[in-house]
């Protein structure tokens, strides 16, 4: 399933942004803002500086309230290099989680940019925590350094099941990752990356992290909208990342082209081979990856450019896989069942939260096929048990999403006296006025399902319960009181 592979002595992330930007090239674009190399690092050093003024205990964790900018990116560089490790949140969280995060850093301060104080003084309430509002950052010309062990940043993942738990990301560690996406997504010095991912997650500071170790010229949206990204295309931006959904959002309001874009990266869920094809005829040059991963460490696997050709010339199967193990990723399958499913393991350099033998535990099932090429079968905590049959929601998700009259698609498992438990489809219709027909889509399920696997009721909603990354809340999913309409198994 491939091998760990040696990457050499390893450098800090901190060491590859600083060598990255001793220059006097455009470095970061906010608006009218707009940074050279030199000066993202000396305004870094600012932030260096008034990070050691707010009597922070070395080495910890600073929870902050803060959105893609170029203050932001100033405080990630410096509290990187001088011993502060930024912990960024999410502003979209309520108050109470953000409050309950905060007391779990053990941090007294909280940092926050000025068009968050409201949300902060809230949260300094809940957790009687000081806040610390971030002024102007003014340029120093201080030498940032750290050591390969030192916390680069922390990251939180996202909570779906209960507490957010942080993740930390050393300098070594960031630097490999940075490394692998880096070779993955050909960002160089050229580059000029802009995304619209939340600041606080893997794919906003994660991604971001490995543009400004690669030296690229860096943007950002405080939010994915079709205006936004008509901006990041007159920027000229070469690449970005999303979700399908937003391309999907794209492509239906005939707005998808970008004369610039060389790379698109994607996760989080397939691209329908529709989609795939429309991008194409829309950004006829542009290379396609879907990397899976998590906070916990990613990639762990790529679907690569040359993939996506192959299935857009008809190995349409590939877009059900998240391709094979990334470079230096060696997988295995923990537990395996009968059906070659189990939890996926995977080691690696770049990963961030692995055991004594450095094994990250996903939690995610999958299963290998033979060509390498790695199937997700959803959490091991999503699994349904149909009289006696594992269920996993991913699966039956991936297929029903791929149906032309399904926009948006979320499987879980209700109780059932004979089974146990029964399988329920939650369906977001493509067009609210002329939903699917229940007894097509089972139909269209079946054929592609084994029977135990089929829903057995679908419902159909305006939109799926989800937190603030964007994941599927599957405890939300209710069924209505009344069961009209429902088809049962054959």
């Amino acid at each position: 399933m491939g091998a760990a592979q040696d990457t050499g002595t390893a450098a800090t992330w901190t060491a590859m942004v600083g060598r990255a930007y001793d220059h006097a090239r455009p470095a970061v674009r906010f608006g009218d803002l707009a940074w050279t190399g030199r000066e993202l690092l000396d305004r870094a050093g600012g932030a260096a500086d008034w990070l050691d003024t707010l009597g922070l205990e070395p080495g910890a964790p600073v929870p902050a309230l803060v959105a893609t900018s170029a203050e932001a990116l100033a405080l990630v560089v410096g509290g990187a290099g001088s011993g502060h490790p930024l912990a960024p949140l999410g502003v979209r969280m309520t108050a109470y989680e953000i409050a309950t995060v905060v007391e779990a850093t053990g941090s007294q301060v909280l940092v926050v940019q000025p068009e968050f104080a409201a949300l902060g003084r809230q949260v300094a309430e809940l957790s009687g925590r000081r806040v610390v509002l971030v002024p102007e950052l003014r340029p120093t010309a201080r030498m940032l350094a750290a050591t390969p062990d030192d916390l680069a940043a922390v990251l939180h993942t996202s909570g779906t099941t209960g507490r957010p738990k942080p993740v930390t990301m050393t300098q070594r560690r960031l630097a490999a990752r940075a490394r692998v996406n880096g070779r993955l997504c050909a960002l160089a010095s050229d580059s000029f990356y802009g995304g619209s991912a939340p600041f606080h997650h893997i794919a906003g500071l994660g991604n971001i992290a490995v543009a400004l170790a690669a030296g690229a010229l860096v943007t950002g949206l405080p939010r994915f909208t079709v205006e936004g990204w008509t901006l990041l295309g007159e920027l000229g931006t070469t690449h970005t990342s999303m979700v399908p959904a937003m391309l999907e959002t794209l492509l239906a309001a005939g707005q998808a082209r970008h004369e610039t874009l060389r790379v698109l990266q994607y996760g989080g869920a397939p691209v329908r081979p529709e989609t795939l094809r429309r991008t194409y005829e829309a950004m006829p040059g542009v290379r396609m990856l879907n990397m899976f991963g998590q906070t916990e460490g990613s990639p762990i696997s790529v679907l690569t450019p040359e993939d996506h050709r192959e299935a857009v010339a008809g190995r349409t199967e590939l877009l059900r896989s998240v391709g094979r193990a990334a470079p230096g990723v060696e997988l295995r399958l923990h537990e395996t069942g009968p059906d070659g499913i189990g939890e996926i393991h995977a080691r690696a350099d770049h990963l961030f939260r692995v055991d004594a033998g450095g094994w990250l535990h996903s939690g995610d099932l999958g299963r290998v096929a033979a060509d390498g090429y790695l199937y997700l079968s959803g959490r091991h905590s999503d699994m349904i048990i149909r009289g006696g049959e594992n269920v996993h929601p991913l699966e039956v998700e991936t297929v029903l999403a791929a149906h032309p009259g399904v926009a948006d698609v979320a499987v879980t498992g209700v109780p059932d006296e004979r089974l146990g438990q029964t399988v329920v489809a939650f369906l977001v219709p493509a067009d609210p006025g002329a939903p699917p027909d229940p007894v097509a889509l089972r139909t269209y399920a079946r054929a592609r399902l084994s029977g135990f696997k089929v829903p057995v009721r679908w419902w159909f909603t305006d939109e799926l319960p989800r937190n603030a990354n964007g994941k599927v809340l599957r405890r939300g999913l209710r069924e209505p009181a009344t069961r009209e309409g429902e088809t049962r198994d054959a």
